[in-house]
């Protein structure tokens, strides 16, 4: 709470909002005496008066004469009419307006303006704290369910006490493209490693030897097309150097797998891959701007293969083999099967996953060797 800008009081409400958001004080728990909070946050008691008497007003708090002030009874989910007209829907993905989430998020708007219910949507930027923040203003909402879609899923869950607190407030909720592994939600994926298989394979069969990969390991996406794409050669007992799989993080995005490209591209054209295989097309397409500079072209000097079928496949010169993301179906997917949570009030962990066959969309940008 070092806040400078925001007044003090608002700061505590917030401060104490997560304590009732996460369950750590639940309905009609005393919360410590004004006198007891002004000395934790060194703060005066009509600063603390203020920021508790804000949170009565809104229905948080209530307090009894002698006795102290108590967390309010909040209303649960599983207390609102299962009918679908009127309700609140959060969803939460890690971008609104880039790549391929704007389709998907088009799915989810249509499917539950079809019935009556409103989005409330919010972006986590891909950052773990913002996830967290997000997380907090939805259970402010009086949602009926959420539709998240988790925050480089690789690299844990730091904010697993808002799932807990999600599962105190009976909140259904379901997950996109994967799950964090320490939350029980069914998810709806793209079948990942069978995508970075196929995509392998492909450029095998076509006579491809040396192919690199490149693959953003702090989503699960990207761990499990790295493992399809080495199962590919796993099983055709054919070995990859390993300096031709190149792993990076979000943050890196923008500089490491280039620079990785154009080191493999000053090697002479016999050492030099003939093929390569993309996280997704956003990287593909900024691959391409490498190869140009180098004097090179897809398919005739490098075959190129990216993941997702976004429109950057066919948005240059060089239409991008790659593949299918089902987007728009798997948004409306999710409220077809996050309505089923909240109207028949069954328990997640009794739904399966939702998982898409991963299909190959031949274009241009690969060339045959035999």
């Amino acid at each position: 709470m070092k806040d400078q800008q925001t007044p003090k009081y608002i700061q505590l409400k917030q401060e104490i909002l997560s304590w009732i958001v996460t369950a750590q004080f639940k309905p009609h728990d005393r919360l410590p005496s004004e006198n007891e909070i002004a000395r934790r946050f060194e703060m005066s008691r009509q600063t603390v008066r203020q920021a508790l008497g804000d949170l009565e007003q809104d229905g948080w708090l209530y307090r009894t004469q002698g006795k102290g002030t108590f967390v309010a009874e909040s209303q649960t989910a599983a207390d609102r009419k299962p009918s679908p007209v009127g309700m609140t829907i959060g969803m939460i993905t890690t971008h609104i307006s880039d790549y391929i989430f704007p389709t998907i998020v088009r799915g989810v708007e249509s499917s539950l303006r079809e019935r009556g219910a409103r989005l409330l949507l919010a972006s986590t930027d891909n950052e773990k704290p913002k996830e967290r923040d997000s997380l907090e203003s939805m259970l402010h909402e009086p949602l009926a369910g959420l539709i998240i879609e988790p925050t480089k899923s690789a690299e844990g869950n730091p904010n697993f006490d808002y799932f807990l607190a999600l599962d105190a407030r009976q909140i259904p909720y379901v997950m996109l493209n994967e799950r964090y592994t320490d939350v029980d939600a069914p998810c709806l994926k793209v079948d990942d490693e069978m995508g970075g298989y196929r995509a392998a394979e492909y450029l095998l069969r076509m006579g491809h030897e040396r192919i690199a990969g490149f693959f953003k390991t702090d989503d699960y996406q990207g761990v499990h097309r790295m493992r399809g794409f080495l199962r590919a050669f796993r099983e055709r007992k054919q070995p990859v150097a390993a300096d031709w799989v190149v792993r990076y993080s979000s943050e890196e995005k923008t500089s490491r797998p280039l620079e990785a490209l154009e080191r493999m591209l000053e090697r002479e054209a016999e050492e030099r891959p003939t093929a390569i295989f993309c996280y997704n097309d956003e990287l593909a397409v900024r691959m391409l701007d490498i190869i140009r500079r180098r004097g090179l072209t897809v398919p005739d000097d490098l075959s190129m293969i990216g993941f997702d079928d976004s429109n950057l496949a066919v948005a240059t010169e060089v239409k991008l083999t790659t593949i299918a993301h089902p987007k728009t179906s798997m948004g409306t997917d999710a409220v077809e099967l996050l309505m089923k949570l909240i109207t028949q009030r069954t328990p997640r962990g009794s739904w399966k996953d939702v998982v898409y066959e991963p299909t190959l969309v031949e274009r241009e940008s690969v060339k045959a060797l035999t």
